[in-house]
């Protein structure tokens, strides 16, 4: 289980891993989407979390044996995912992953979504690998910045 360390605060030793609700605004740091290729049904093991702990505005202090899985706890929830589901969470919730259970190998697709000035790999696409790319796919691809990407869909597409 990971995820929440530093109460959520900005710039803690997991410093993207932050949520905030203020004045009727929602901010968070880094996002996930999780695409389903394979069902995880209830007691498969898999994506599990304690719900609503990015709110609780603590430093997270748990358990060796949770941490690790080595004792069932009521408050982690493996939740019931169907073939084709997305769970979207923000990383501030503390999660991890269940020991696998299934009989059918566990499939997912991941992405990882967060501020340019917070990307932890230099590693980007290279457009130059893709042959003939629309401006929009172009776009699609550019690295990760802070106030001088260009919009995705450009208005004059629409």
């Amino acid at each position: 289980m990971h995820g929440g360390e530093d109460g959520g605060r900005p710039g803690g030793p997991e410093g993207d891993h932050w949520y905030r609700y203020r004045d009727g605004v929602m901010r968070n740091g880094l996002c996930v989407m999780t695409y389903n290729l394979t069902a995880a049904p209830e007691g498969a093991g898999g994506f599990a979390c304690i719900p609503g702990s990015h709110k609780s505005n603590f430093a997270t202090l748990l358990p060796q044996e949770v941490k690790r899985f080595e004792r069932p706890a009521h408050y982690v929830v493996q939740p019931a995912l169907d073939r084709g589901d997305v769970l979207f969470f923000t990383e501030a919730v503390i999660h991890g992953t269940m020991p696998w259970q299934a009989e059918h190998e566990r499939r997912a697709i991941l992405y990882k979504y967060s501020p340019g000035h917070s990307a932890w790999s230099d590693n980007y696409y290279d457009i130059g690998k893709y042959g003939e790319l629309t401006e929009q796919q172009k776009r699609m691809l550019l690295p990760p910045s802070i106030g001088t990407r260009p919009r995705v869909v450009d208005d004059q597409e629409l």
